[in-house]
């Protein structure tokens, strides 16, 4: 019998009553995250204790036996989050880890533009100068 994390999941959610908008700030990822895990057979047992951890919610006893058997070195010892360079969470469905790509992209771009910037104004004052000696 296959049982559906993602429902599993999506039930212990709602019989704690906390809202899906303030799991999301608390896990820190976007709320269109948390429906996809709702509708997802398996996830990652990271996932799961994280939403246990914040909901105050012990999913073994729904949980078939092999997930658990199979993950328990996840249950006995927590792993400390993945960080990025900026010591920020690194999880991909972290709306803040695309939130800092996307910075980062943005600042990238401004550099360049600005060195562009730059090349055509000395271009532009070489012509000028130039322009001045002819004459």
């Amino acid at each position: 019998m296959n049982i559906n994390v993602g429902h599993v999941l999506e039930q212990a959610v709602r019989m704690e009553r906390i809202g899906i908008s303030e799991l999301s700030r608390k896990l820190k990822v976007s709320r269109r995250t948390i429906y996809n895990w709702f509708s997802q057979e398996n996830l990652n047992p990271h996932i799961i204790l994280k939403v246990g951890d914040v909901i105050g919610h012990d999913f073994t006893g729904e949980l078939p036996e092999k997930f658990i058997k199979n993950h328990q070195h996840l249950l006995d010892a927590e792993e400390p989050a993945l960080l990025n360079a900026n010591g920020l969470n690194a999880d991909h469905n972290s709306v803040y880890f695309w939130m800092n790509k996307y910075v980062g992209l943005l600042e990238k771009y401004n550099e360049l533009l600005n060195l562009i910037s730059e090349n055509a104004s000395v271009n532009a004052d070489k012509h000028t100068s130039k322009s001045l000696m002819n004459r």
